[in-house]
């Protein structure tokens, strides 16, 4: 039995008369604590006891040295500017797909080419980005301009902001198509313009979605180490870059983990300030109250001509470096050899055949298991009787927050001994990714629900639905957008993740982005742009099938959206 959220009652009053929500909490509550505390714990014994004592020895050593302490200050100021600028561009492109006038088909065009870089393995934008404005870029001759250092901050702030500033559309979409479009008409017939009433209106409203980008862009450039890898180079260091060549290169556990260790400090600050703000303030919108729903009138032709200019722009950037990608995949060899062969395409169906299956399976199973825990979470997450809803809360966030290294070390440190041996198995690489890449998914969930009125519930239960019935026909229809979002991105970052599962995987089990890593450093790029372009085709297909069935199963939920 599903929980509902309840807002009557003293603190485990409900919970003692409620058995299996009970049950659900302690389920939850066990698998938090042995797939993200437990592995947390052992990572803190290998970073903070040296010879069976404490000591900060460990990390007194990696920050000794100049370049780590300059790594630190660039890993801040990397992911401020990522998730500022991503979840800027995140609303502009959430907005005009959800609450403006374009017609329905630039909306979907719009919607389709912005997923491409987030549906794309890590370092694909970054290879991309190199050939086209890197020395000698195709964009660069073609524009005749003279070449300048793409590599260092511009180019990784550029090439990371490409690649996540997706989260940040996936998550205010949905928060924006929830609101109501009758807000913003009760404030135009009050005189507002609709600039006026988008400021007043929308964007306050809006609020708890704009705070969850940020925090979702700003922990994922902060733990990103693919394309600081890529792009950074010997001027710009980050702490995950420097965590993974001390792992890698120097074969130094410890102080690989230590350098990556610190960045949950910052990370950590930065999602109780975002917590401290949004639950300062009310955001309902859903009621219940029967009002005819009105289309959005948007924010006005001016705003909405500037909106358009800057996400046509963004569009045609993104599609001619993904075009790139394309062409590569087709040629013998990429600058060498540019005539067309669909040789790339059969290595990658033969030898690689192995790493496609492997990674469906591990994506498909993630992601079921995956949306359940989120709405449990999330469901619980909101419970004002339950005690300790915000440490569950933050708990299911922690791994989502830690650099991808340090998890799957962590992981790895875990479950390599007993009492419960996973190591080389599927189930390790399903939990990593459930508990590791379920932040979206529980976030839009909570999001979602801050703005439904309670009151819906209670009317339910005052008519005598049951609890069960009440969360599957009152409840879940109005978190359904969000629970979307939470399978696309999950489903995503299972099939394109590597920072973590680099270290988990083994040759029973084998990962398509280890395989377009391989043929990358082997300078095999024609092959690995192939292997990219069947993972796009393979999660744009999954993201189109997800869409699917929630349409035939709650199919007034997407005729509200499109009278919207």
């Amino acid at each position: 039995m599903l929980p509902l959220r309840m807002t009557i009652g003293q603190p485990g009053s409900r919970m003692n008369r409620d058995p299996a929500r009970f049950f659900l909490l302690m389920l939850v509550w066990g698998a938090l604590g042995l797939f993200v505390l437990y592995p947390l714990a052992r990572l803190l014994i290998l970073v903070f006891y040296v010879d069976g004592t404490g000591s900060m020895g460990n990390l007194a050593k990696a920050f000794s040295s100049w370049y780590n302490r300059k790594a630190l200050l660039n890993s801040l100021l990397l992911a401020t500017a990522v998730a500022g600028f991503g979840t800027f561009l995140g609303f502009l492109f959430a907005f005009s797909v959800t609450r403006t006038t374009l017609p329905r088909g630039f909306k979907w065009f719009f919607g389709a080419v912005v997923v491409l870089p987030f549906v794309s393995p890590p370092f694909t934008s970054s290879i991309a980005l190199t050939l086209a404005l890197g020395p000698n870029g195709m964009l660069m001759n073609l524009l005749h301009l003279p070449d300048f250092n793409i590599y260092g901050f511009v180019g990784t702030w550029i090439a990371e902001t490409l690649t996540f500033f997706p989260v940040a559309f996936l998550t205010l979409a949905a928060v924006l198509s929830a609101i109501d479009p009758n807000l913003e008409d009760a404030a135009m017939s009050l005189g507002s313009s609709r600039w006026r009433a988008f400021l007043t209106v929308t964007l306050p409203l809006s609020t708890p979605g704009v705070a969850n980008a940020f925090l979702l862009l700003f922990g994922s450039s902060l733990t990103d180490f693919a394309t600081p890898l890529v792009m950074g180079g010997h001027t710009f260091p980050v702490l995950t870059t420097q965590a993974y060549l001390q792992i890698t290169g120097m074969y130094d556990l410890r102080g690989g983990a230590a350098i990556s260790f610190v960045l949950l400090v910052p990370a950590l600050l930065v999602f109780l300030l975002q917590r401290y703000w949004v639950k300062r303030r009310s955001w309902i919108t859903v009621t219940g109250k029967s009002e005819g729903t009105s289309p959005s009138r948007g924010a006005g032709s001016a705003a909405e001509k500037v909106i358009l200019a800057i996400i046509s722009a963004m569009t045609l950037f993104i599609l001619f470096l993904y075009s790139i990608i394309l062409w590569s995949s087709l040629v013998r060899v990429w600058g060498v050899d540019n005539r067309l062969t669909l040789e790339n395409y059969a290595y990658v169906f033969t030898v690689g055949w192995k790493a496609v299956k492997d990674t469906v399976l591990i994506a498909v199973t993630s992601t079921v298991i995956g949306t359940v825990t989120a709405i449990a979470i999330g469901t619980l997450a909101c419970m004002r009787e339950i005690t300790g809803r915000k440490t569950l809360e933050f708990v299911s966030l922690l791994d989502y927050v830690l650099p991808g290294t340090v998890v799957g070390i962590a992981y790895l440190v875990a479950f390599n001994t007993g009492p419960l041996v996973l190591t080389g198995t599927m189930a390790i690489i399903v939990a990593l990714c459930v508990f590791r890449y379920n932040a979206t998914g529980i976030r839009a969930i909570v999001s979602s629900l801050q703005q439904i009125d309670p009151s819906l519930e209670e009317a339910s239960l005052g008519l005598g639905a049951s609890r069960f019935a009440t969360f599957r026909r009152v409840t879940l229809p109005l978190i359904v957008p969000a629970v979307i979002t939470g399978m696309r991105y999950l489903f995503v970052v299972s099939m394109t993740a590597i920072s973590a599962t680099i270290f988990l995987v083994s040759v029973k089990w084998s990962l398509l982005t280890v395989r377009i890593l391989e043929c990358v450093t082997e300078l095999l790029f024609a092959q690995a742009a192939a292997f990219s372009v069947v993972l796009v085709l393979i999660v744009f297909i999954a993201i189109g099938v997800i869409s699917l069935l929630f349409r035939l199963v709650y199919p007034e939920t997407f005729r509200h959206a499109r009278r919207s």
